[in-house]
């Protein structure tokens, strides 16, 4: 009996170890599995994450890509507009003739005496010159918007002229016109590139009080844009839908309002 029950206690005793270590064997394989798989899910991360910092990384050299393209296309116009101010200064400057360049833009500032007869909008020959020389620089530039702007003083239409024009702002938009038709049938200009715009007396450049200063405000101011920045393009662009600008043969008179930041005084 005593035989039996020790070895039954030896059976009982090898059961347990037997089942222990099974037990243990099935948490550890439990634990392997479960560490695998949170190793797997590390590697997946790992990944991921390294697949976003090589996409971050390309996105980063396509910045610095463009950036540096940009900067470069800026240089480009700078130079540009820098060549074409230098060709109009040498070719036009003189004391009835000013060039000057703000924000970008440049403008040519004839006086009315170079072009027309007083009261008149009909070019004087002496006037289809000076233009046929601005007309030459500006064929040589395209991908620009040219505002031609008409300015006139502040003494108002009176006598005979009073029939042709009822005010200066009539008058000054006819000049404009005048220059753009001359611009566009006669020197090649691109239609598409103008407009015209009568600001009558309402942007002198001197006092209206001496003589001089009147003479100084009676005048037409062509506004070239930079190229970087031709508002009908953007226009166009925004509305997805071009818009069919008027050249100045179609109309007789323009008389529009032009933002102070497009057309700089």
């Amino acid at each position: 009996m005593v035989k039996q029950a020790m070895i039954f206690a030896s059976v009982i005793s090898a059961a347990l170890v037997v089942g222990i270590i099974a037990y243990s064997a099935f948490q550890q394989k439990k634990q392997f599995a479960r560490v695998r798989t949170e190793l797997e899910q590390l590697q997946q991360a790992a990944q991921q994450s390294s697949n976003q910092a090589a996409l971050l990384q390309q996105d980063l050299t396509n910045s610095h890509a463009k950036i540096e393209a940009l900067i470069k296309e800026k240089e480009q116009e700078r130079q540009k507009q820098q060549e074409m101010e230098n060709q109009m200064r040498s070719t036009l400057e003189s004391k009835d003739v000013t060039i000057s360049e703000l924000r970008g833009s440049l403008t040519v500032n004839i006086l009315d005496r170079v072009l027309f007869a007083s009261g008149e909008a009909e070019l004087k020959p002496e006037g289809e010159q000076v233009l046929a020389q601005v007309a030459s620089v500006l064929t040589q530039h395209t991908n620009r918007q040219i505002y031609v702007i008409g300015h006139t003083d502040n003494v108002p239409i009176r006598g005979s002229l009073f029939g042709k024009f009822s005010s200066n702002w009539e008058l000054s938009t006819a000049r404009a016109t005048a220059a753009v038709r001359y611009l566009t049938e006669r020197a090649g200009v691109n239609p598409g590139m103008l407009a015209a715009v009568g600001y009558g007396e309402n942007h002198p450049i001197a006092s209206n009080a001496t003589p001089e200063g009147r003479a100084k405000n009676r005048r037409i101011a062509i506004v070239i844009v930079p190229e970087h920045f031709n508002p009908l393009e953007s226009r166009e662009s925004a509305e997805k839908q071009p818009e069919e600008i008027p050249s100045a043969s179609k109309t007789n008179a323009v008389n529009e309002v032009v933002a102070p930041s497009v057309v700089p005084e």
